[in-house]
């Protein structure tokens, strides 16, 4: 349905593509994936025709509809949260639109001669309206919309009320509502809770057309895609299967293109050695030359790309006291809304907790409660003795002055370090080479966010509480960051909704849902078999 035969794209001197070739059929869910910056969402934009091919062909089959999701969503404001995902619903949208207006021309007494060629337009209208089932496109967008997480009261409220998090699950609502023959899909998961994930994954499971989607949640893809599609260095490859099974055969034929070169290199090696040794020698003047014509003759291999994932050697936290955070008692209100009544919670060293929770559970406020940036209504909530607190928040990318670059950054907060270290410590969190010269106020939230990191895990806390790290982090970075946390010898508290990330990290859970606090004994894999579903809310 979606075909790009022998594409060519450049930016200025970067190649992007070359003579590159992918298809998307209906039934297909495709992933895109490849490192940052190698032209993902230049794929979309070539499909959407919102950019032109240098060489090659873009073809989309005749007469089918495609949806398209990108990060940028625009102004939104005026209408309902519902209007304004009715309104991005394609043709039927239009048809409700226009069956409306039909309505109050039949009922206007000046338009009275036009009468039977309204009705019949709305007769014709009408007939198309119902053929896409346009009659319960509200009750369709409910749905959608209460799968990406809107409770009833919010979808009646101006869409220019939401945060921009909200306003993308609108955004998406819209494009889901659509149920067009081809989705596109890029980084739909950003702005979305574990609850909404799930749901968004079935739903793309049920999805009959053709989905080509971007994502850094590896068990997202894993769960949805039935190929990938990388793009790397110029390239696009298929694989069929997974992102596990992609990861599998790439990491496979790596193997064999290394042990190609290297064979290759080794017998280049023999045969100039031999014409080195002998090409002074009559005696053995035609071997010399039958050797140099056959070294002509070979295609010399390129040695194979390799992508360059540095891992960082973070240095161990001074020892914390046994108990490192205690609530006793703790109650917290918002107005009318009683978040926590009499909370009693110890987190003790080295205890890995992550906190579950649907919307409005509270699962900000427990972190915010524990690090003391908010105060209880009553109880008390303290950290214990010899605790060195790090707190990454999404307001903690908020602090980075825009006018330093990414190396006088972390000069700032470590102006012992040596510059090897500093720079080091940039490249395994993303900033390689002249990378570490942007300034913070160009960054994307992806790169602010693992600048934050950087800053905190260079002279670690030994009690670190994240409140959803890893958004926007790709692959590459949030595989560094398991292994760092991994060989982490302080204390955790984390709030994530991916599920890869609580499963390496987690060995506690604190389950926030309607019959009050629940814990378990054993990471998100144990609280999964436990529990019987993956997130409170969620069926199992």
């Amino acid at each position: 349905m979606i075909q790009l035969d022998n594409v060519s794209k450049t930016y200025g001197a970067q190649i992007l593509f070359l003579d590159a070739s992918m298809s998307a059929f209906r039934g297909e869910r495709v992933g895109l994936v490849g490192p940052n910056g190698c032209g993902k969402s230049t794929v979309f934009r070539l499909i959407m025709k919102q950019e032109e091919v240098d060489g090659g062909q873009v073809s989309i089959e005749r007469g089918a509809t495609l949806g398209y999701f990108s990060q940028d969503v625009g102004e939104m404001s005026g209408e309902s949260v519902l209007e304004a995902t009715l309104s991005g619903a394609g043709e039927v949208s239009q048809l409700a639109h226009e069956l409306s207006e039909l309505e109050q021309a039949m009922a206007d007494p000046e338009r009275e001669s036009e009468l039977d060629a309204l009705v019949e337009r709305f007769g014709d209208v009408q007939a198309r309206f119902d053929e896409l089932d346009g009659y319960a496109l509200e009750a369709r967008a409910r749905e959608v919309l209460a799968g990406l997480g809107f409770r009833d009261a919010v979808v009646e409220d101006d869409v220019g009320l939401l945060s921009g998090g909200w306003k993308m699950r609108v955004a998406l609502a819209r494009i889901l509502l659509m149920r067009p023959d081809g989705l596109l899909l890029d980084e739909p998961t950003n702005h979305l809770d574990i609850e909404s994930i799930i749901w968004l994954e079935q739903f793309l499971r049920d999805f009959s057309g053709a989905l080509i989607i971007t994502s850094h949640d590896r068990a997202f893809l894993n769960r949805i895609v039935t190929k990938i599609v990388e793009i790397d260095g110029g390239s696009i490859t298929t694989y069929s299967g997974d992102y596990d099974f992609y990861e599998a055969q790439r990491a496979q034929a790596e193997a064999q293109q290394e042990a190609q070169f290297a064979r290759q290199q080794a017998m280049l090696a023999k045969e100039k050695a031999f014409i080195e040794r002998f090409k002074a020698r009559a005696s053995h003047a035609a071997q010399v030359q039958s050797r140099v014509k056959k070294l002509e003759k070979i295609d010399t291999l390129t040695p194979p790309k390799r992508r360059r994932v540095i891992d960082f050697d973070f240095p161990k936290p001074p020892r914390s006291g046994e108990d490192v955070a205690k609530l006793e008692g703790v109650t917290k209100r918002y107005g009318d809304l009683t978040v926590y009544e009499d909370l009693d919670m110890v987190i003790r060293r080295k205890e890995r907790w992550c906190v579950m929770g649907v919307n409005g559970a509270g699962k900000s406020t427990l972190l915010k409660l524990v690090v003391g940036e908010v105060e209880p209504d009553a109880g008390r909530a303290e950290l214990g003795p010899s605790v060195k607190l790090g707190y990454f928040a999404q307001h903690s990318m908020e602090v980075l002055d825009g006018s330093r670059t990414v190396y006088e950054t972390l000069q700032d907060h470590f102006p012992v370090a040596g510059t090897g270290q500093l720079k080091t410590l940039a490249a395994a969190f993303g900033f390689p080479g002249d990378d570490v010269e942007k300034r913070c106020s160009l960054l994307s939230g992806g790169e602010k966010a693992r600048l934050v990191l950087a800053t905190m895990l260079f002279d670690p806390p030994n009690f670190l509480v994240l409140d959803e790290p890893t958004n926007h982090l790709d692959m590459d970075t949030k595989a560094m960051l398991v292994r760092a946390l991994a060989d982490f010898e302080g204390t955790l508290l984390m709030v994530s909704h991916d599920r890869h990330f609580l499963t390496a990290l987690s060995d506690h859970v604190l389950e926030l849902n309607e019959d009050g606090v629940r814990t378990y004994g054993g990471g998100y894999a144990d609280y999964v078999i436990a529990s019987g579903h993956e997130a409170p809310g969620v069926g199992g």
